[in-house]
């Protein structure tokens, strides 16, 4: 990495998690500590308005203000993509986000970089997945503020079952999205398509995220269960 990014890297984490030591900056950054005092006079004599409290750690002044991003042409193009995977193919509503988020980059961007950048990878929908639209801005919610769902689910075998959820993330396996989940019927996780939902309602109610019921947890039984 070039030393100019890494001045830029260590200016954006002392900002982010001030105050912050510069043995903590050494070990985020995997430098060593006396680097890192080399490179905060680099800053300093640049104008940025770091200083240092004893026993507490390097701040930046708060009216200080980073100045816009200089992308790469690589950065650029994992920018832009990554936008237009998310227009086809999360919700409707997140969609039009990212759409609005892509005009804002490329006005942003020099005309040499938009001129470079016209589209050579796409990501096109081409199921139309009007119900996994809908189902993935419901889901969206739930997971985010921990809100258990009752679904109709249509299973591969054609059982249609009606289950309560504890929806903890969703998960996207090249064509199909599904959501891990706590499931109250199993008793354990479970993850359903979002193709597959035949209905589905978000409850008032809150699920309690733990040792039991989390993530974490979630990710531990699907390694479990790629093992056994």
């Amino acid at each position: 990495m070039r030393k100019a990014d890494r001045l830029f890297q260590l200016t954006n984490i002392i900002r982010a998690r001030q105050p912050i030591t510069a043995k903590e900056l050494a070990q985020e950054l995997e430098l060593s500590v006396r680097t890192i005092y080399r490179y905060i006079d680099d800053l300093s004599a640049t104008g940025i308005p770091i200083y240092g409290v004893a026993g507490v750690g390097y701040k930046l002044h708060d009216k200080f203000e980073l100045p816009p991003l200089n992308l790469t042409d690589k950065e650029v193009d994992a920018l832009l993509l990554g936008v237009r995977m998310v227009c086809s193919w999360t919700s409707d509503k997140l969609s039009e986000s990212a759409q609005t988020l892509e005009n804002k980059i490329e006005a942003a961007l020099p005309n040499r970089l938009v001129n470079e950048h016209e589209r050579v990878a796409y990501a096109p929908d081409l199921l139309g997945r009007t119900r996994d639209r809908e189902n993935w801005e419901v889901i969206h919610g739930a997971v985010k503020h921990s809100n258990t769902v009752l679904i109709e689910y249509d299973s591969l075998s054609g059982n249609l079952t009606t289950r309560v959820i504890y929806p903890l993330g969703l998960f996207y396996w090249g064509g199909k999205w599904t959501v891990g989940s706590w499931c109250t019927l199993r008793e354990s996780y479970r993850d359903f398509r979002l193709d597959r939902i035949v209905n589905i309602r978000v409850n008032h109610e809150k699920y309690q995220k733990g040792e039991v019921i989390s993530l974490g947890s979630y990710f531990e039984s699907v390694k479990k269960s790629e093992t056994n």
